[in-house]
């Protein structure tokens, strides 16, 4: 499968079944995440992996958005480590935590497995909870898994803006 197809392919899954997710899967895609680039490399970020029940029951107190995964990945990025451009003193934490996170959803798409992206989560809670995410801004989660077998896009899915409205030719 090419690059065009691959997120072409990739949808919302808010339905996840209770196949476990392979280890060496897993590791694939944080390898994916690792090699995102960001500003100047500096690499301003942490990855957190849910796997433990113990952990889970935690997390859905900050979310009810896992659906039914048995495990999740949450991206943050942090600020005083982050590169900031020096003209107008634009932080990149949050833009280079977010590539990292992109690149967590397209490896997961790759590697057979499904998820959507998750920004509904009560993040002070989260960080009461996870006292290791207390210094990020936390950008997704991702519940992680395969698909459950009537698992499907959404009716909005499809909708696109069209070319000629989100591209400017200068």
């Amino acid at each position: 499968m090419n690059f065009l197809e691959l997120v072409k392919a990739r949808y919302s899954c808010r339905k996840l079944s209770d196949k476990p997710v392979e280890q060496e899967k897993i590791d694939q895609i944080i390898e994916a995440a690792i090699v995102a680039p960001t500003a100047k490399n500096i690499q301003p970020y942490k990855i957190w992996l849910i796997k433990s029940d113990e952990a889970m029951n935690k997390l859905k107190q900050a979310t009810n958005f896992t659906f039914g995964a048995k495990n999740v990945l949450i991206v943050g990025g942090k600020k005083d480590e982050a590169f900031t451009r020096p003209i107008d003193g634009k932080n990149f934490a949050e833009i280079d935590a977010t590539i990292v996170a992109t690149h967590l959803l397209l490896a997961i798409q790759a590697a057979g497995l499904a998820t959507t992206w998750i920004g509904m989560v009560d993040e002070p809670k989260l960080k009461e909870l996870f006292t290791e995410m207390k210094d990020f801004d936390i950008v997704a989660l991702f519940p992680i898994g395969y698909a459950a077998e009537d698992a499907k896009p959404s009716s909005r899915h499809s909708e696109r803006r069209a070319k000629s409205e989100t591209l400017i030719e200068l």
